[in-house]
Formats: C-alpha cells, structure tokens, sequence
C-alpha cells in the first residue's frame, strides 16, 4: 500500500526512536464499595515503528483501558503518555489524526455499502476528495476487498464487517494503528485474514499496539509483548527473551505462570493487612 500526498503532508517523517510512549500510567475509578478502583497500576511501555507490541491478558486484565486513554478516550488519572511525540492529554486531537483505532465490536452501518464506509470515515478525516478516491482503492486492493465494495453492511458477513472496519481504522494511513482483540469471535479463516492484514500493516512501517487474550496470535504475530493482570505489567518483552527469563518455553503455560505468581502476591499481601488489622 503507498503513502498517499495527503498522508505525506498530514505525518512529515518522525526523528523519535518510538513512536508510542507511556510512563507511569495510573487510572482509577469511583467504586461504591471501596472507594477508588485502580484499573491500571504504574504502566510503562514503548513501541516503535515496524513492530507488533502485543497486550497479553485475560479479560479485566487493562488492556482496553490501557488504549482507550491511548486513544484520547478515556483522560489518565496520572502519568505520561505521548503518541508520536504529542501528549494525549495536552493535545488529543493530535493524537486522534495520528492513529487508528479498531475493536471487536466495531458497528458496520447496514445501509451503507463497503465503499460509501470507507468514503465517510476518510471525508471525517478531511482527505481531498481525489487523494481519498485514490486511496481507498489502495486499501481494497490490499484487503481484496473489491468484489464487497458495493454490498451494504446488513448483507456482509462477519469477516467482511471485520476488513471494512480494517478499512477505515486506516483510510487516514496513520502512523500508529490499535487492534483491540480483533479476532474475538471470529472463525478460524477470519482471523486468519485479519491477522495477515495486521503483518502487511508491520511490514509497511506502522507502529501496532495488539491487544489478545489468544495465545497462538501473540506467537504468530507479535514482536515484543507486555503481559499485564490486574492493571499491573507482569513481565515485558520478546518471547525468546522471556522463555529464558522464566525458563519456560511454552507461552500459554508462562502466562498462566506469572498471572497465578501474581495472584499469589495479591493474596498473601491481603492476608499480611487482614492480619494486621485485627493486631
């Protein structure tokens, strides 16, 4: 896929070594029956361009917070974060004009076709209309998306729904693009798509934050990841890295190691403050 004239002028290139940057990122919400609840705790990660930085955890892990403040979203209730060198909070729709953003659960408009989708998301961005044309036709070559351009959203399947939302997540052609568990729900041959969409994005230089559950994409896909639980990074880094680390091989089996080590901690500090309360 090639860099439009629009894209060009709206992302000149970047001189930092990262291109995501998050530094002692805390959020906290209001809870009824304890008073605060702290979804993420001292966060800290980077990303650079041309890699897959995969958020392994299981669900209520922090994940989708972690990018919804990314995202401008949701506001941090403490910390750095900058996306491109731009801070989130002091300039979100900076941030917003820099990066892609697509979920599981990314509504399609029934009566909207493929194109007419993509079309308006790009017009929101402000994309001449000529740059656009040009390059959504880019982006349907890429994702073979030809052959639905006409179909309206109430007719697609799930797995065109899922390259439409591709689609427009990149119409803009941002430096940064975050999937938050894209596959979720997904056939086999589906996500299959999906995640060969997710490399040739790599491959063209993107900055991607992937966020799963699903232990085989993380293999598959990721260059570095961050396992986080419980709003805390656990451990960070590639998988070779990590297996030596906690000599452990086998991904799946030193996820559920360090989430139960973890779990482990949180019990026994529990159990030190019960027992001190009640001396």
């Amino acid at each position: 896929m090639t860099v439009s004239p629009h894209t060009k002028n709206a992302f000149p290139n970047h001189t930092a070594d990262f291109m995501i940057r998050v530094q002692g990122l805390y959020k906290e919400f209001a809870d009824p029956r304890t008073g605060v609840f702290r979804a993420l705790d001292n966060v800290s990660f980077e990303v650079k361009p041309g890699e897959i930085y995969g958020l392994l955890g299981p669900n209520g892990a922090g994940k989708t917070t972690c990018l919804r403040i990314l995202s401008t979203v949701l506001r941090p209730t403490r910390g750095l974060v900058e996306v491109d060198g731009i801070n989130v909070v002091q300039n979100p729709e900076g941030v917003r004009a820099r990066i892609g953003f697509m979920s599981c659960n990314t509504g399609i408009y029934d009566r909207m076709t493929a194109r007419e989708m993509v079309e308006y998301y790009g017009r929101l961005y402000g994309i001449p209309e000529e740059k656009l044309q040009t390059r959504i036709d880019e982006i349907f070559d890429v994702l073979q998306m030809h052959e639905i351009r006409d179909r309206l959203g109430g007719k697609m399947s799930t797995g065109m729904k899922q390259k439409v939302s591709i689609a427009r997540t990149i119409v803009h052609d941002p430096p940064v693009i975050i999937f938050d568990e894209p596959t979720s729900g997904l056939d086999v041959l589906v996500a299959r798509a999906v995640l060969k969409a997710v490399a040739v994005l790599r491959d063209q230089g993107k900055c991607i934050i992937f966020s799963t559950h699903i232990m085989r994409e993380v293999e598959k896909l990721c260059d570095r990841i961050a396992v986080i639980h419980c709003g805390k990074i656990l451990a960070e880094g590639t998988l070779p890295e990590l297996a030596d680390r906690y000599n452990q091989p086998d991904v799946e089996e030193l996820f559920f190691d360090l989430v139960q080590r973890h779990e482990d901690e949180v019990a026994e500090q529990r159990r030190i403050a019960s027992a001190e309360v009640q001396l």
